[in-house]
């Protein structure tokens, strides 16, 4: 094996990893995943859950491009829950609990079972590089394996450096060790690195816990799952239960202060804004009594509980006494400590749209190496990443999605155009066109765009296609349907919506705030060909038929700014001898070489009045 010369080697068994090496594999590379550990191959490092706001649409888009983070999600899936359902669809984000132990299992298994790809469990502690070009790496055994391309999805294993209060241990993760030699030698090459933090909560008994204490959360009564493709749906669901701090939980974690790495700057790096942990929580939000935290089961079979929203890097004796005074927790017992972890990463404005390094050829970053947090923004970059690494070998054209056609199309775009000082999260807000992006048209978007570079398979291009006649269908009977006031009044009187005094199609109706397809299955000649439909296509038109409007002013809006998108911009265009442009525009535009004039503007730094210039240099 090793002596076979690879198309796609990918380092790293993470999401980012495994859906680079599946998506490589299932094109037709030949393809090699290099890990550290066989046995954590699609482990969950930090919460057992999959999706959440905006991350919910991007483990759609993956599925509905023939990625497999959903289908895994969906085999191990304990609790399924669709969150803002009290908002419009644009924000609706489907999310699962699993068990983490069965997710890394589905995980190997699915890509044990995907042809063309191999396996070899070993630190990758060196790229072999010939003439600005990679073309393989060498492992700490001393074996050199060569390859046509190479993706690096290292995660937090970079020069890992964990902290426990004053404690500190090298590490990828807790009980495992950390990678180098990889920063080192990219760093001598001319690219510029950077150092992250991250962390995790305490591991608790659940058997020590009195849920008596807390709120139950149970997950929807009609789950629905992630992925477009027959998986099972889940029939019974653990509950996961909320919990609060109090005053005196403050107090005892602010005695660790001065132990804590956080405020005695041990540590420097930056952590994710948007998931503190609870003694940066309760420094920088002094005049909140109280903090929300989650008891999330780790398994069916486990009684090992996640404590979202009490991650720490204190000392052990001052995480557990504060937790024991949480109402709930008066006897907890934990498996493992809380802790921070700092890794290496690289500003994503080094790479292309593809992902491809700009000082390297062939050569892709993918994931936490990218500044990103989260499973779901690593296995998207990880999905496009496994496709462009092969297209760019096999001499097909590069593969990329744009901010109107998918959130992975915005996470990569503001990777790559703004970059990165802290760990980047997906939200709904960073998409401006988030109600073309919803999570229920993730297929219909995307699936015909991968089963035309060969990925997505024939069956799922069917289905989708099913889909849309079906919802076009249905919508077509609605609008030529005819409701007269007797039939309608009652209806509308039940949901609190004005009365009416002349006939309206059903359509007409549908786009009032209190009616939906289920108001109208109460009118018996209109119900029996609603049913008639599933509820993925009725929910499809619904959608299609509410916001019909507010859906045809987003595609106008698209549609200006594809005017912008469709003027390139030459690869060694001199922007430094521009002096009508602002230093900062020259500066930063020179450093991440904009494709096109859209992506120009989106870059921090750049005016509209530097873009007009640049329209006028461009004409010339």
């Amino acid at each position: 094996m090793i002596n076979e010369i690879y198309d796609v080697i990918v380092v790293g068994g993470g999401h980012a990893g495994c859906e680079a090496a599946a998506a490589a594999a299932n094109l037709g590379s030949k393809t090699l995943l290099v890990t550290m550990n066989m046995q954590t191959i699609g482990q969950m490092s930090c919460n057992p859950a999959m999706g959440g706001i905006a991350k919910g649409q991007i483990v759609r888009e993956i599925d509905a491009m023939g990625g497999y983070s959903g289908i895994v999600a969906d085999k191990s899936a304990i609790q399924f829950k669709m969150l803002n359902l009290s908002k419009g669809p644009a924000m609706w984000s489907p999310r699962t609990q699993n068990d983490r132990m069965l997710f890394a299992e589905e995980w190997r298994i699915a890509l044990e079972q995907t042809p063309n790809l191999d396996f070899f469990q070993d630190m990758v502690k060196e790229l072999i590089i010939e003439n600005n070009q990679v073309c393989g790496v060498k492992t700490s055994l001393g074996i050199s394996i060569k390859s046509k391309s190479v993706v690096l999805t290292n995660g937090t294993f970079l020069n890992g450096l964990i902290h426990v209060g004053d404690k500190q241990l090298g590490g990828g993760r807790m009980g495992e060790p950390k990678s180098f030699g990889i920063t080192e030698q990219l760093v001598s090459l001319g690219f510029e690195a950077g150092r992250m933090k991250t962390g995790t909560p305490p591991r608790i008994d659940g058997r020590t816990l009195d849920y008596s204490k807390m709120e139950e959360q149970k997950g929807d009564e009609n789950p629905q799952k992630f992925s477009f493709t027959d998986t099972p749906k889940i029939t019974k669901q653990l509950s996961c239960h909320i919990a609060y701090t109090n005053e005196k939980v403050h107090d005892i974690l602010r005695t660790g202060f001065e132990k804590s790495p956080m405020f005695n700057g041990t540590i420097q790096s930056i952590g994710p804004r948007y998931c503190p942990s609870i003694e940066d929580k309760i420094n920088r939000f002094a005049e909140r009594n109280r903090h929300q935290l989650f008891a999330e089961p780790e398994g069916w079979r486990t009684v090992e509980i996640y404590l979202n929203g009490f991650s720490s890097s204190l000392p052990e004796d001052v995480q557990i006494k504060a937790m024991q005074a949480i109402p709930g927790f008066e006897n907890a017992k934990v498996f493992r400590p809380g802790y921070a972890i700092e890794y290496d990463y690289f500003p994503p404005t080094q790479l292309s749209h593809t992902l491809e390094t700009k000082l390297i050829e062939n050569l892709y970053f993918a994931g936490q190496i990218n500044g990103t947090t989260g499973y779901e923004e690593a296995a998207g970059q990880g999905l496009i990443a496994g496709i462009n690494a092969h297209n760019k070998v096999h001499e097909k054209p590069e593969f990329i999605l744009n901010r109107d056609e998918a959130y992975i199309g915005v996470l990569i775009d503001d990777l790559i155009t703004k970059g990165t000082e802290e760990p980047y999260r997906m939200f709904t807000s960073r998409a401006e066109y988030r109600l073309l992006l919803r999570q229920d048209n993730a297929d219909i978007r995307l699936t015909e765009k991968s089963f035309k570079i060969g990925l997505a398979k024939e069956e799922r291009l069917r289905k989708v296609e099913e889909k849309i006649n079906k919802s076009s269908e249905l919508e077509a009977y609605l609008a030529k349907t005819s409701l007269k006031p007797s039939i309608i009044n009652p209806v509308l009187e039940s949901v609190e919506s004005a009365p009416v005094d002349q006939a309206y199609r059903a359509t007409q109706i549908l786009t009032r705030p209190n009616v939906t397809l289920k108001t109208l299955e109460d009118i018996p000649d209109l119900k029996e060909n609603i049913e008639r439909y599933s509820a993925e296509v009725q929910e499809q038109a619904q959608i299609n038929i509410k916001y019909k409007g507010y859906i045809e002013k987003e595609k106008a809006n698209v549609d200006k700014l594809t005017r912008l998108e469709n003027i390139k911009i030459s690869e060694t265009f001199e922007y430094l001898n521009i002096k009508s442009l602002s230093m900062e525009a020259r500066q930063k535009l020179t450093k991440i070489r904009p494709k096109t004039l859209a992506q120009a503007g989106r870059i921090s730094g750049v005016s509209p009045s530097d873009i007009n210039v640049l329209i006028i240099y461009i004409g010339k």
